[in-house]
């Protein structure tokens, strides 16, 4: 017995992976016809792998009879040695299938704080999670040049930003939306209208993240004044969107955000809509130009799909 299962071992380093398949076939099946019927070959080609293999090995695996084939002894003890291998085989391939689908793996994903806001986003991480349960989602927050840099290093697959006005050329960035700018005022600034124009913000003191933290933020709200003939008069910075807010609410200054941003009660703050709205500010998802992330391919697809059916 100890001669049989020292064969057994060593063919085992060095067997055919066919030859497995093919034994546990008819070891199964109990019947060579049936067996090659459902391997999708002849029988005669398989009895003679079958044969092969037993000469490999240096024993007889299966009793031949004119009905049938059961397993010998030794051919018992083969089945219990390589059964398990053939359900690694096929975990292998399960797993490696998934990977290639973006069913599994990891997928690091970056946002501005900002980008959360956009009820989109939360809407394209719960959809994720939902359709892809075993890809682990590693998320962090940070502002778009950090995100673009940590791309760039491949601490992320994607990250979804404020696209800024510029950025490296093995950065490609896909703008999905035009979000409305608004403005964030005190909540005892003279006006009781819904909307209110820019040009009435020339001598105030514009509140803003400096352009090194949200380079995006601080380009669209300069823009949006230099259409309306005039250079915002940069005031105090704060480095986050509710930093913000709390200055404007102190009474420092007035801002320009995100429309996503109203959903933010903060005591102390009212929003207006701009007349004749044509500020808008980028959200988009930004990758390495040669990246090959299926997981990050399939979060974007989440988000195309949600904007089709404007989620």
């Amino acid at each position: 017995m100890y001669n049989i299962y020292q064969s057994i071992v060593v063919y085992i380093k060095h067997m055919d992976i066919r030859h497995i398949q093919y034994f546990i076939a008819v070891a199964e099946e109990q019947n060579f016809s049936k067996a090659a019927l459902r391997l999708g070959i002849s029988q005669p080609p398989l009895s003679m792998q079958i044969k092969k293999l037993e000469e490999e090995i240096g024993v007889e695996l299966f009793h031949r009879y004119s009905q049938g084939a059961t397993l010998t002894p030794a051919g018992q003890t083969f089945l219990k040695a390589v059964s398990p291998i053939q359900n690694q085989l096929k975990n292998a391939v399960r797993l490696t299938r998934n990977t290639a689908n973006g069913e599994s793996g990891e997928l690091r994903l970056g946002f501005t704080g900002t980008s959360i806001l956009n009820p989109l986003i939360p809407t394209a991480i719960q959809t994720f999670q939902h359709s892809y349960p075993d890809v682990n989602l590693i998320l962090k927050e940070a502002n778009s040049l950090i995100l673009i840099e940590s791309i760039l290093n491949n601490e992320l697959d994607i990250a979804v930003i404020r696209p800024p006005e510029s950025y490296p050329k093995t950065i490609t960035i896909k703008n999905f939306i035009n979000e409305k700018l608004i403005a964030a005022l005190p909540i005892d600034y003279p006006n009781d209208e819904d909307t209110i124009d820019l040009d009435q913000f020339k001598n105030e003191s514009f509140i803003v993240s400096p352009p090194n933290i949200s380079a995006g933020l601080y380009a669209a709200i300069t823009n949006a004044c230099q259409q309306h003939g005039f250079t915002p008069k940069i005031g105090q910075q704060a480095p986050q969107i509710v930093s913000i807010l709390s200055l404007v609410a102190a009474n420092l200054g007035i801002s320009l955000v995100p429309e996503s941003t109203k959903q933010l009660k903060i005591e102390g703050i009212k929003y207006k809509y701009l007349k004749n709205q044509t500020s808008t500010i980028g959200l988009g998802i930004a990758f390495k130009t040669d990246f090959d992330c299926q997981p990050a391919i399939n979060f974007s697809s989440i988000i195309n799909s949600l904007l089709r059916d404007k989620y």
